[in-house]
């Protein structure tokens, strides 16, 4: 090689990297500071940032000590669940400004400014793309894409869980139900009372249903892909607290690697699903089924892929067994420790259904369990968080908000609002849900606007038709050995379990 092309050479390689410093030291430093200045100029403020990784060290460090503390029976959970809110809205208000790496964080609690940012349908606010360690739980499905791609897939899902063919699944609910309870029955045995763990339970009934009514197989044939994608929930939810490294998936870390064997054999599972949907007829009416056939009927460009059908099967097994387990776990719970609205809950069901089980034409009746569910989605809401991006700079009220800043909007601090609920928000009182319809503005348990939870009207109506069932079968109560410990794994969960004992009525 000549000396000129070496020279030449070494010039552009420390041309790129004085150009990879620069961009560097913009993005990480100019650019935060700059944006960081602007917020406080409008009185949003919030915890020091640190450069390049924010406020992700004091996260951790809240999380880790919240975690590690227990606490008495209260619904007073938002300092658990998520205590870098809960620390920072103390000191810096209900709107204040944090930093996950060089990522503003914009933290709203306000529910008109919360309605403001999910309804919104001008382009201006879109979700924030998944860190791409997270994307492997649900691939590209719903809660990744945006655009064409979500406007298909969405227009199929509805489809699949309209209110009309969720009803028709209900004699499968109540099979998977009462296969559920004659469970319960076998392990109780001929003791009077009995102890189980209800979370695990619930979540394997879940998976039950989600399996039949979306995707036309039993839980024995999808529990592998559920057994995997719990393991992959945890790994998830690190990722989604620490600051993603680009390129940082490809290193095989004994946790990447995991990673990878976790979403090669899930997808494999899935593959089989869609093989035995893609031999049935085209009467078939799960979700699955329904994205297959419609393909068919699709010009190609408008078709979804094998790749696309396996994401969102891949969502959809997730959110629709964490879901509908995490709110019947709470409900049951909450009732075992507030045993007057148990016992109006089971006269209720005893005067509407006798010794028979739910059906389409009845499952509105029970007006009380109704009520106790809502309140349950108040306390404990299956969607406690959302994030949102601004796309181009916006006002939101007073606030001008720059284009890439992040909108933290903690749905949980709504539903616990003393200022919306009054002095007892913290308390288990269903009355409150007597009157829904002064709720509409402070109440979305499933999110809100065109991106609101598809599958609620299937979680809502599998929680009514289990609860009903086992309040006709059985009395319960809180278990000496149950510690109260919400913890926030993507969904609000129990950190030790929820230990019940129950008694045959």
């Amino acid at each position: 090689m000549s000396p000129i092309l070496l020279l030449l050479l070494l010039t552009t390689f420390s041309l790129f990297l004085v150009f990879l410093l620069f961009k560097s030291i913009h993005s990480l430093f100019w650019v935060p500071w700059r944006l960081d200045l602007h917020l406080q100029r409008q009185g949003l403020c919030g915890p020091r940032r640190r450069p390049i990784f924010g406020n992700t060290g004091e996260i951790h460090e809240l999380m880790a000590k919240a975690r590690s503390e227990s606490m008495p029976f209260v619904n007073k959970i938002i300092h658990r669940t998520f205590p870098d809110y809960y620390h920072w809205s103390k000191l810096y208000g209900k709107m204040f400004v944090f930093w996950f790496g060089s990522n503003a964080r914009v933290a709203i609690s306000d529910p008109e400014l919360i309605k403001e940012v999910l309804l919104n349908t001008s382009g201006s606010i879109e979700k924030v793309p998944l860190n791409p360690l997270s994307r492997q739980l649900f691939g590209n499905g719903l809660l990744a894409i945006k655009g064409e791609m979500w406007v298909r897939h969405r227009r199929i899902a509805n489809l699949a869980f309209n209110m009309e063919r969720v009803k028709g699944w209900v004699p499968t609910i109540v099979a998977s139900t009462r296969s559920m309870l004659e469970k319960w029955e076998r392990d109780g045995g001929v003791k009077d009372e009995f102890e189980i763990e209800v979370h695990r339970e619930f979540q394997d009934f879940t998976a039950d249903v989600i399996s039949k009514t979306a995707f036309g197989s039993s839980f024995e044939e999808g529990k592998k892909i559920f057994q995997l994608q719990e393991e992959q929930q945890l790994l998830v939810f690190h990722a989604l607290r620490s600051i993603y490294i680009p390129g940082f998936r490809f290193v095989p870390t004994k946790k990447n690697i995991r990673r990878w064997t976790l979403d090669k054999e899930i997808r494999q599972s899935l593959r089989k699903l869609i093989q035995l949907n893609r031999e049935m007829s085209e009467n078939t009416k799960n979700l699955l089924g329904l994205m297959i056939f419609a393909n068919k009927n699709q010009e190609e460009k408008q078709r979804i892929g094998i790749e696309e059908i396996i994401d969102e099967c891949k969502t959809f097994y997730f959110s629709g067994k964490e879901t509908t387990s995490n709110l019947l776990t709470w409900a049951l719970l909450l009732l075992a420790l507030h045993q007057e609205w148990q016992s109006k809950a089971r006269e209720e069901i005893i005067s509407v259904y006798g010794c028979d089980t739910p059906t389409e034409n009845t499952l509105n009746q029970p007006k009380i369990v109704g009520m106790i569910l809502d309140e349950t989605l108040r306390l404990y809401p299956p969607t406690p968080s959302l994030i949102r991006r601004a796309s181009r700079d916006i006002k939101l009220g007073s606030f001008h908000i720059p284009a890439g800043t992040q909108l933290y909007l903690p749905m949980i601090a709504v539903h616990h609002n003393v200022e919306i609920w009054g002095d007892d928000a913290e308390n288990f009182n269903p009355m409150r849900f007597s009157n829904t319809r002064k709720h509409l503005s402070t109440f979305f348990p499933f999110g809100l606007g065109p991106r609101g939870c598809v599958g609620q009207n299937l979680a809502v109506i599998e929680a009514k038709i289990a609860l009903s069932m086992i309040l006709q079968r059985f009395s319960f109560a809180l278990s000496p050995t149950y510690v109260h410990a919400p913890v926030n794994l993507l969904t609000i969960q129990p950190q030790y379990g929820a230990h019940i004992l129950f008694q045959k009525i």
